[in-house]
C-alpha cells in the first residue's frame, strides 16, 4: 500500500477492514472497527479505529463523539469481562497517525509495579520482546471479545 493512497497506518487498516482483509478485526461497531493490536505484550491490547477516518475526536459532531467514546468504553467492559485486568488504560493520542483511534490496554497486577504505574509504551521504550499478533493463537481471544461485545451492543460486522 502506498503512502500516497494511505496517509496513515490507520487509514490503511480501516480500508483493509472495509474490504474484509484485516485479520486483526474483532468486529464493527457504529463508530468504527475494533481490532486486536499488532503487539500483544499486554494480552488483549485492542484499538478502536474510527470509520469514517477523521483527524481527531473534535472533527466529529457531538453525537458521533458520544458514540465513539461509548464504543470505547464498551470495548473496555468486554475486555474486563474476558481478561479480568486490574485496570484499563485508554489513550487517544494522534501524535504520529493523524487519524482518530484509541489504544485500549488492559493492565495486570502481575506486571512489574514500575511498569504498571506508567503508560503501556514503557514496554516499547525498554525494548521488551514484541509478542506479535498471531491469528491462530489470538483467534479464541478475539472470539471471546466479540461475544462479550455482542452482549453489550449491536455488532455491525
Amino acid at each position: 500500500m502506498s503512502d500516497k493512497q494511505f496517509p496513515t497506518l490507520i487509514h490503511e487498516r480501516v480500508d483493509m477492514a472495509q474490504r474484509g482483509e484485516n485479520k486483526t478485526v474483532i468486529g464493527r461497531l457504529p463508530s468504527g472497527w475494533v481490532v486486536l493490536g499488532d503487539d500483544q505484550r499486554l494480552r488483549g491490547y485492542t484499538l478502536l479505529l474510527s470509520d469514517p477516518v477523521v483527524d481527531n475526536l473534535h472533527s466529529l459532531d457531538i453525537p458521533a463523539r458520544t458514540q465513539f467514546l461509548t464504543d470505547m468504553a464498551l470495548i473496555g467492559d468486554a475486555l474486563i469481562e474476558v481478561l479480568n485486568p486490574s485496570i484499563m488504560n485508554y489513550s487517544i493520542l494522534g501524535n504520529t497517525d493523524r487519524a482518530l483511534h484509541v489504544h485500549i490496554h488492559p493492565r495486570y497486577d502481575d506486571e512489574k509495579p514500575e511498569h504498571r504505574r506508567t503508560h503501556a509504551i514503557i514496554y516499547h521504550w525498554e525494548k521488551h520482546p514484541v509478542v506479535s499478533f498471531d491469528l491462530e493463537r489470538d483467534r479464541p481471544l478475539m472470539d471471546e471479545i466479540r461475544k462479550a461485545l455482542a452482549a453489550r451492543t449491536e455488532l455491525l460486522d
